[in-house]
Protein backbone atom coordinates (compact mmCIF):
# COMPACT_ATOMS: atom_id res chain seq x y z
CA UNK A 1 0.00 0.00 0.00
CA UNK A 2 1.51 3.53 -1.06
CA UNK A 3 -0.27 6.82 0.95
CA UNK A 4 1.75 8.86 -1.49
CA UNK A 5 -1.11 9.88 -4.00
CA UNK A 6 -3.44 11.29 -1.33
CA UNK A 7 -0.73 12.72 0.71
CA UNK A 8 0.42 14.66 -2.24
CA UNK A 9 -2.94 15.94 -3.22
CA UNK A 10 -3.72 16.79 0.65
CA UNK A 11 -0.68 18.82 0.55
CA UNK A 12 -0.69 20.70 -2.70
CA UNK A 13 -3.90 22.59 -1.56
CA UNK A 14 -3.23 21.95 2.48
CA UNK A 15 0.33 22.23 3.37
CA UNK A 16 1.87 25.41 5.06
CA UNK A 17 3.48 28.23 3.67
CA UNK A 18 6.55 28.31 4.71
CA UNK A 19 9.97 30.65 3.57
CA UNK A 20 11.72 27.62 2.70
CA UNK A 21 9.15 25.93 0.63
CA UNK A 22 9.25 28.85 -1.99
CA UNK A 23 10.42 28.89 -5.16
CA UNK A 24 13.92 30.45 -5.55
CA UNK A 25 14.56 29.74 -1.81
CA UNK A 26 18.23 29.23 -1.21
CA UNK A 27 20.06 25.87 -0.46
CA UNK A 28 22.09 27.98 2.32
CA UNK A 29 18.46 28.96 3.56
CA UNK A 30 17.30 25.30 3.77
CA UNK A 31 20.27 24.36 5.42
CA UNK A 32 20.46 26.76 8.17
CA UNK A 33 16.23 26.11 8.75
CA UNK A 34 16.91 22.56 9.18
CA UNK A 35 19.61 23.59 11.65
CA UNK A 36 17.15 25.41 13.85
CA UNK A 37 14.52 23.07 13.37
CA UNK A 38 16.19 20.70 14.79
CA UNK A 39 13.92 20.39 18.31
CA UNK A 40 12.47 24.25 17.93
CA UNK A 41 9.23 25.15 16.68
CA UNK A 42 8.30 26.25 13.43
CA UNK A 43 6.87 29.34 14.66
CA UNK A 44 9.95 30.29 16.68
CA UNK A 45 12.33 29.31 13.82
CA UNK A 46 10.94 31.77 11.25
CA UNK A 47 11.80 35.39 12.82
CA UNK A 48 15.27 33.97 13.66
CA UNK A 49 15.68 32.18 10.16
CA UNK A 50 14.98 35.90 8.26
CA UNK A 51 17.28 37.80 10.51
CA UNK A 52 19.67 35.20 9.96
CA UNK A 53 19.60 35.80 6.36
CA UNK A 54 19.76 38.87 6.59
CA UNK A 55 23.13 38.90 8.26
CA UNK A 56 24.90 36.11 6.19
CA UNK A 57 23.10 35.54 3.19
CA UNK A 58 25.89 33.53 2.16
CA UNK A 59 28.01 30.71 4.08
CA UNK A 60 31.19 32.84 3.30
CA UNK A 61 29.54 35.68 5.43
CA UNK A 62 28.69 33.32 8.32
CA UNK A 63 32.51 32.13 8.02
CA UNK A 64 34.19 35.26 8.17
CA UNK A 65 32.22 36.05 11.42
CA UNK A 66 33.40 34.69 14.77
CA UNK A 67 31.79 31.66 16.27
CA UNK A 68 30.62 33.76 18.96
CA UNK A 69 28.48 36.24 16.69
CA UNK A 70 26.49 32.91 15.51
CA UNK A 71 25.66 32.12 19.39
CA UNK A 72 24.79 35.40 19.86
CA UNK A 73 22.50 35.57 16.60
CA UNK A 74 21.31 32.52 18.34
CA UNK A 75 19.67 34.07 20.61
CA UNK A 76 16.90 31.87 22.67
CA UNK A 77 16.63 29.49 19.82
CA UNK A 78 17.82 26.61 22.50
CA UNK A 79 19.96 23.92 22.28
CA UNK A 80 22.76 26.49 21.03
CA UNK A 81 25.79 23.90 20.35
CA UNK A 82 23.67 23.66 17.01
CA UNK A 83 24.90 27.52 16.09
CA UNK A 84 28.66 26.67 17.12
CA UNK A 85 27.63 23.27 14.28
CA UNK A 86 26.09 25.84 12.14
CA UNK A 87 29.22 27.68 12.46
CA UNK A 88 31.63 25.50 11.41
CA UNK A 89 29.45 24.10 8.91
CA UNK A 90 29.52 27.41 7.05
CA UNK A 91 33.48 26.88 6.97
CA UNK A 92 33.46 24.10 6.00
CA UNK A 93 31.47 24.86 3.10
CA UNK A 94 33.54 27.95 2.35
CA UNK A 95 36.48 26.01 2.56
CA UNK A 96 35.76 22.59 0.77
CA UNK A 97 33.09 23.60 -1.68
CA UNK A 98 33.71 26.96 -2.68
CA UNK A 99 30.96 28.72 -0.83
CA UNK A 100 28.40 26.67 -2.64
CA UNK A 101 26.53 24.01 -0.44
CA UNK A 102 26.70 20.84 -1.86
CA UNK A 103 23.90 18.32 -2.88
CA UNK A 104 25.12 15.04 -2.46
CA UNK A 105 24.44 13.07 0.60
CA UNK A 106 27.85 12.15 1.05
CA UNK A 107 29.16 15.48 1.01
CA UNK A 108 26.47 16.90 2.77
CA UNK A 109 27.24 13.98 5.23
CA UNK A 110 30.58 15.37 6.37
CA UNK A 111 29.56 18.44 6.81
CA UNK A 112 29.76 19.67 10.81
CA UNK A 113 25.92 18.94 12.45
CA UNK A 114 24.71 17.44 9.77
CA UNK A 115 23.06 13.77 10.09
CA UNK A 116 21.34 11.26 8.08
CA UNK A 117 18.29 13.47 8.09
CA UNK A 118 19.06 16.86 7.66
CA UNK A 119 21.64 15.54 4.75
CA UNK A 120 18.88 14.05 2.58
CA UNK A 121 16.29 16.99 3.75
CA UNK A 122 19.14 19.24 1.74
CA UNK A 123 19.62 17.17 -0.94
CA UNK A 124 15.58 17.10 -1.21
CA UNK A 125 14.33 19.96 -0.58
CA UNK A 126 17.03 22.42 -1.79
CA UNK A 127 17.93 20.16 -5.01
CA UNK A 128 15.29 18.19 -5.65
CA UNK A 129 17.16 14.67 -5.96
CA UNK A 130 15.55 11.49 -4.97
CA UNK A 131 15.81 10.29 -1.42
CA UNK A 132 13.78 9.36 1.07
CA UNK A 133 13.43 11.85 4.39
CA UNK A 134 13.00 10.72 7.78
CA UNK A 135 11.77 12.58 10.89
CA UNK A 136 10.00 12.10 13.53
CA UNK A 137 6.75 12.80 12.19
CA UNK A 138 7.49 10.51 8.65
CA UNK A 139 8.13 7.77 11.14
CA UNK A 140 4.48 8.28 13.60
CA UNK A 141 2.67 8.57 9.87
CA UNK A 142 4.00 5.28 8.74
CA UNK A 143 3.62 3.45 12.10
CA UNK A 144 0.43 4.39 11.78
CA UNK A 145 -1.42 4.34 8.44
CA UNK A 146 0.88 0.86 6.87
CA UNK A 147 2.03 -0.63 10.13
CA UNK A 148 -1.15 -0.41 12.45
CA UNK A 149 0.85 0.99 15.56
CA UNK A 150 -0.01 4.10 17.87
CA UNK A 151 3.71 5.15 17.91
CA UNK A 152 6.93 4.52 16.02
CA UNK A 153 9.43 1.98 17.25
CA UNK A 154 12.86 2.53 18.29
CA UNK A 155 14.89 5.00 15.42
CA UNK A 156 16.57 2.32 12.98
CA UNK A 157 18.21 4.79 9.86
CA UNK A 158 18.47 1.29 7.61
CA UNK A 159 15.02 0.44 8.13
CA UNK A 160 13.23 3.87 8.19
CA UNK A 161 14.70 4.93 5.14
CA UNK A 162 13.41 1.85 3.37
CA UNK A 163 10.09 2.26 5.10
CA UNK A 164 9.77 5.62 3.40
CA UNK A 165 11.54 4.48 0.22
CA UNK A 166 8.45 1.94 0.12
CA UNK A 167 6.50 4.99 0.13
CA UNK A 168 7.87 7.31 -2.88
CA UNK A 169 7.09 7.67 -6.47
CA UNK A 170 9.33 7.13 -9.05
CA UNK A 171 8.94 10.52 -9.95
CA UNK A 172 11.69 12.78 -8.78
CA UNK A 173 8.92 16.17 -8.72
CA UNK A 174 6.10 13.91 -6.58
CA UNK A 175 8.59 12.19 -4.91
CA UNK A 176 10.11 15.40 -3.34
CA UNK A 177 5.81 16.25 -2.55
CA UNK A 178 5.28 13.34 -0.81
CA UNK A 179 8.82 13.79 1.68
CA UNK A 180 7.28 16.85 2.33
CA UNK A 181 3.79 16.09 2.58
CA UNK A 182 4.00 13.02 4.78
CA UNK A 183 6.18 15.09 7.00
CA UNK A 184 2.96 17.66 6.97
CA UNK A 185 0.95 15.32 7.75
CA UNK A 186 2.48 14.21 10.65
CA UNK A 187 3.00 18.08 12.12
CA UNK A 188 -0.50 19.48 12.05
CA UNK A 189 -2.87 16.24 11.43
CA UNK A 190 -1.31 12.65 12.40
CA UNK A 191 0.14 14.58 15.57
CA UNK A 192 1.85 12.70 18.43
CA UNK A 193 -0.63 13.28 21.23
CA UNK A 194 -4.28 14.49 19.70
CA UNK A 195 -4.20 12.99 15.89
CA UNK A 196 -6.82 14.79 13.71
CA UNK A 197 -8.02 11.99 12.31
CA UNK A 198 -11.26 13.00 10.75
CA UNK A 199 -9.07 15.85 8.58
CA UNK A 200 -6.62 12.95 7.78
CA UNK A 201 -6.74 12.74 3.55
CA UNK A 202 -5.51 9.03 4.28
CA UNK A 203 -8.11 7.53 6.53
CA UNK A 204 -9.29 5.24 4.65
CA UNK A 205 -6.01 3.74 4.32
CA UNK A 206 -4.80 4.08 7.67
CA UNK A 207 -4.08 0.57 9.50
CA UNK A 208 -4.41 1.84 12.95
CA UNK A 209 -7.80 3.25 12.25
CA UNK A 210 -8.82 0.12 10.68
CA UNK A 211 -7.28 -1.89 13.84
CA UNK A 212 -9.42 0.56 15.91
CA UNK A 213 -6.84 2.58 17.07
CA UNK A 214 -4.89 0.22 19.58
CA UNK A 215 -2.93 1.51 22.27
CA UNK A 216 1.06 1.66 22.11
CA UNK A 217 2.62 -1.78 23.70
CA UNK A 218 6.48 -0.54 23.29
CA UNK A 219 9.22 1.21 25.20
CA UNK A 220 8.37 4.63 25.35
CA UNK A 221 11.33 6.99 25.62
CA UNK A 222 12.05 8.40 28.92
CA UNK A 223 10.13 11.67 29.59
CA UNK A 224 12.64 14.65 29.27
CA UNK A 225 13.60 16.21 32.63
CA UNK A 226 11.85 19.47 33.59
CA UNK A 227 13.26 22.44 32.04
CA UNK A 228 12.59 24.24 35.69
CA UNK A 229 15.55 24.13 37.55
CA UNK A 230 17.53 22.04 34.96
CA UNK A 231 20.90 22.65 34.17
CA UNK A 232 19.74 23.45 30.70
CA UNK A 233 18.19 26.14 32.27
CA UNK A 234 21.11 27.86 34.29
CA UNK A 235 23.09 27.26 30.75
CA UNK A 236 20.29 29.50 29.23
CA UNK A 237 20.76 32.11 31.98
CA UNK A 238 24.48 32.42 31.46
CA UNK A 239 24.24 32.23 28.02
CA UNK A 240 21.72 34.87 28.09
CA UNK A 241 23.95 37.01 30.28
CA UNK A 242 26.97 36.51 27.54
CA UNK A 243 24.83 37.97 24.89
CA UNK A 244 23.35 40.73 26.12
CA UNK A 245 26.90 41.80 27.12
CA UNK A 246 29.68 43.63 24.75
CA UNK A 247 32.43 42.85 27.25
CA UNK A 248 33.49 39.47 29.16
CA UNK A 249 31.18 38.89 32.54
CA UNK A 250 32.94 38.60 35.82
CA UNK A 251 32.53 35.68 37.58
CA UNK A 252 31.52 37.93 40.26
CA UNK A 253 28.26 38.53 37.81
CA UNK A 254 27.88 35.44 36.97
CA UNK A 255 27.21 34.30 40.56
CA UNK A 256 24.63 36.57 40.84
CA UNK A 257 22.84 34.52 37.96
CA UNK A 258 22.71 31.05 40.08
CA UNK A 259 22.58 30.95 44.09
CA UNK A 260 23.38 26.86 43.61
CA UNK A 261 26.95 26.85 43.17
CA UNK A 262 27.43 23.22 42.59
CA UNK A 263 24.90 23.72 39.63
CA UNK A 264 26.46 27.02 38.50
CA UNK A 265 29.94 25.67 38.37
CA UNK A 266 28.84 22.65 36.68
CA UNK A 267 27.31 24.26 34.25
CA UNK A 268 29.85 27.21 33.60
CA UNK A 269 32.06 23.95 33.01
CA UNK A 270 30.15 22.14 30.68
CA UNK A 271 29.45 25.50 28.46
CA UNK A 272 33.67 25.90 28.44
CA UNK A 273 34.16 21.71 27.08
CA UNK A 274 30.93 22.50 24.76
CA UNK A 275 32.96 25.32 23.75
CA UNK A 276 30.38 27.93 24.10
CA UNK A 277 31.97 30.13 26.33
CA UNK A 278 35.72 30.87 27.39
CA UNK A 279 37.44 31.73 30.29
CA UNK A 280 39.56 35.14 29.42
CA UNK A 281 43.03 35.37 30.84
CA UNK A 282 41.81 37.42 33.85
CA UNK A 283 39.24 34.76 34.86
CA UNK A 284 36.32 36.24 32.71
CA UNK A 285 33.31 34.97 30.65
CA UNK A 286 33.09 35.67 26.87
CA UNK A 287 31.54 34.11 24.24
CA UNK A 288 33.80 32.54 21.53
CA UNK A 289 35.88 34.32 19.18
Amino acid sequence: MTIAPAVIDWFRTAGRDLPWRRPGFPAWGTLVSEFMLQQTPVVRVIPRLELWLERWPTPADLAASPSGDAVRAWDRLGYPRRALNLHAAAVAITERHDGVVPEDVPSLLALPGVGDYTARAIAVFAYGHRHPVVDTNVRRVLARAVDGKAEASPAHTKRDLAAMEAQLPEDIVESRVANAGIMELGAIVCTARAPRCGECPIASQCAWRAAGYPAFEGVRRPVQKKFEGSDRQVRGKILAELRASDIPVTAQEITLIWADVAQRERSLAGLVADGLLQVTADGHYDLPH
